[in-house]
C-alpha cells in the first residue's frame, strides 16, 4: 500500500514538472530582416518585367479559405507535373536565367510560373514571394513563399505538398519584400529551422 502511495506521489510531481515544460513553439511566419542583395538571375529577369517588381500594395498575410486552399495546392502539382526539370545550362547555355518555363524549367522558373497563376486567381503579389534557400547539402534552390494569416508556406518543385516553412529541410537565406516585388531581405531565423529540421 505504502508503494503504491509513493508511486502515486511520483508520478503526481512528474506531471507537475511535464506540465511546467513549454511546448516546442515555432514560428509560424518568418521573421525578415535588412535590405540585402538581389540575386542576379531576378535583376535580369526584373530588365525585361519591369512591372512585376515594383512597389506591392501590402495589406498583411492574406487570409486563406478552403477554395483558397484548393486552388494553391492544384497549381503547385500541376506545375510541378507538367513542367519538366532541366537546368539553365541544358535549356540556355549559360548558368542563371529565371524565367517562364513553357515545357522545361529549373527551381526558380516553376516558382516564377506558380507566382504568375496566383497572382491571376486573386492571391495578391505582396503575398507570394520569390525566396533563396539552401539544401542541406548546402546547395541553393528557389522557392515561392506564401504568405497567410495562418504563418509562411512553400510551394517547391522537389515536394508534393505545400508545406508550413518551418516543416521542410532548408535553412532559409532571403526572399523579395512583401512592399516591393524588386527588393529582397534577409530571413533572420532561417538557420533555426534546417536545425530543427535535422534533429
Amino acid at each position: 500500500m505504502r508503494i503504491k502511495g509513493i508511486f502515486v506521489a511520483m508520478m503526481a510531481v512528474f506531471a507537475m514538472a511535464t506540465a511546467a515544460i513549454p511546448a516546442p513553439s515555432r514560428n509560424a511566419s518568418m521573421v525578415t530582416g535588412n535590405a540585402t542583395s538581389q540575386p542576379i538571375g531576378h535583376y535580369d529577369f526584373c530588365q525585361t518585367h519591369s512591372s512585376e517588381c515594383g512597389a506591392n500594395r501590402n495589406a498583411g498575410p492574406v487570409e486563406m479559405t478552403p477554395a483558397k486552399w484548393s486552388i494553391v495546392r492544384s497549381i503547385n502539382a500541376t506545375i510541378n507535373r507538367t513542367i519538366t526539370p532541366m537546368t539553365d545550362k541544358e535549356i540556355y547555355g549559360k548558368d542563371e536565367v529565371w524565367a517562364y518555363p513553357t515545357t522545361a524549367g529549373d527551381c526558380e522558373d516553376f516558382a516564377l510560373l506558380k507566382r504568375r497563376i496566383l497572382i491571376q486567381r486573386g492571391v495578391p503579389a505582396a503575398d507570394l514571394l520569390m525566396t533563396v534557400v539552401r539544401k542541406p547539402d548546402g546547395e541553393g534552390h528557389a522557392v515561392l513563399t506564401l504568405r497567410t494569416a495562418e504563418g509562411d508556406f512553400v510551394l517547391d518543385n522537389l515536394a508534393a505538398d505545400v508545406k508550413p516553412w518551418f516543416g521542410t529541410p532548408y535553412s532559409f537565406v532571403k526572399r523579395q519584400s512583401s512592399y516591393n516585388a524588386g527588393r529582397w531581405v534577409t530571413i533572420e531565423n532561417g538557420r533555426d529551422v534546417l536545425v530543427g529540421a535535422l534533429r
